[in-house]
């Protein structure tokens, strides 16, 4: 809060300020201490405090004293986590990870996307390119289970599209009509590594890759 006086007049200036929890209990630890401190020095002799409410009084201030000292703890150890995080992905460049995701890159007129459902059926396969549009369309016989599905870069108008990133979407129905669910994964080599989310993100190009996806990682030797 800023005040500035005149002979005449007062006016006073709300700004915002951000308190967080430590700093909040921090200042009730200091509150408390002091206010402890004065009681003890202005006690009459008289009549002096109360042994049971010295007591609670002295229990409230361990208290306090112990939670934040466990808060300093935390932080320190919340750190060390994510100085472990940043190196372990640090770790992942250079090799080549599966994970969670349905955008993948389509290069030397190959891009590749693992497909995961219940029960054998058919799927309208879509594939959008990274400015959404659609770029093919088409139908396919699945198998339950795993396999792989390839696109060689062949567009609905049977042009060849461009390298770049390009997602898909499945929407699938079994032999009896029923529609499943089905999961893609993607595949490819770590070349670097973002750490301005709140937990690290992989990049394979311009593919993002949460770390916490990652379902496996091989590295050539």
């Amino acid at each position: 809060m800023a005040v500035s006086s005149t002979s005449n007049s007062t006016a006073t200036t709300n700004n915002p300020t951000t308190v967080t929890g430590g700093a909040s209990i921090a200042n009730n630890f200091d509150q408390f201490l002091t206010l402890l401190t004065t009681q003890l020095k202005n006690q009459s002799p008289l009549d002096p405090l109360d042994t049971n409410q010295f007591t609670a009084q002295l229990v409230q201030f361990a208290g306090v004293e112990q939670q934040l000292k466990t808060n300093e703890t935390l932080t320190s150890l919340l750190s060390l986590n994510s100085a472990g995080t940043a190196t372990s992905a640090v770790g992942f460049i250079g090799s080549t990870i599966t994970a969670d995701g349905a955008t993948t890159r389509l290069e030397n007129d190959k891009a590749e996307w693992q497909v995961n459902v219940p029960r054998g059926g058919s799927a309208t396969i879509t594939i959008k390119d990274s400015k959404g549009s659609v770029v093919q369309t088409l139908t396919k016989s699945l198998v339950a289970g795993d396999q792989t599905y390839k696109w060689d870069g062949t567009t609905s108008t049977a042009q060849k599209a461009p390298p770049g990133e390009y997602s898909i979407t499945i929407d699938a129905k079994d032999t009896a009509g029923a529609v499943m669910t089905a999961t893609t994964k993607i595949s490819g080599v770590v070349d670097g590594v973002d750490f301005t989310g709140s937990i690290p993100t992989l990049k394979i190009g311009a593919i993002s890759v949460p770390i916490d996806q990652v379902k496996s990682v091989v590295r050539k030797s």
